[in-house]
């Protein structure tokens, strides 16, 4: 069976974010890993080249595909901040009602920059990601 693509690394994280070029986006990076940090309690880890990720869990599917993979993280994109929650977010509609200006993939939360939404309701939304995930993937 394939290898996930996304493995965590060694690379620092702080030395990726210190690298991106934009300094809001960089600024909103910082402030990611602190809210993600407190939600998780775990240390920010680079997930390939440019994904930042918090806590690990081990997932199995009826296919007999298995690996893991980070609980909560985020990457900066060009123009974005793409926010992966690892829940299906749709089923958070009451939260994202009052977020402020994002877009939504299956789990994935995207962002412009984080002055455009409501942190607390982003901080309530990781929490609901990580309890999910802890849920439908309980720890060995």
């Amino acid at each position: 069976m394939a290898e996930n693509k996304m493995q965590p690394t060694k690379a620092s994280p702080t030395k990726f974010i210190n690298a991106v070029e934009d300094p809001q986006q960089r600024k909103d990076c910082k402030e990611l890993v602190k809210m993600m940090k407190a939600a998780t309690g775990e240390k920010a880890v680079m997930w390939g080249d440019s994904l930042i990720g918090f806590g690990t869990y081990h997932y199995k599917y009826a296919s007999g595909r298995e690996g893991d993979f980070l609980v909560v993280g985020f990457a900066p994109r060009k123009n974005k901040l793409s926010i992966y929650l690892t829940c299906d977010i749709q089923q958070h509609a009451d939260l994202l009602a009052k977020l402020g200006k994002h877009k939504t993939g299956k789990g994935c939360l995207y962002v412009n920059k984080l002055e455009d939404i409501d942190r607390d309701v982003l901080e309530q939304l990781i929490q609901r990601g990580i309890e999910e995930v802890e849920a439908k993937y309980p720890k060995q």
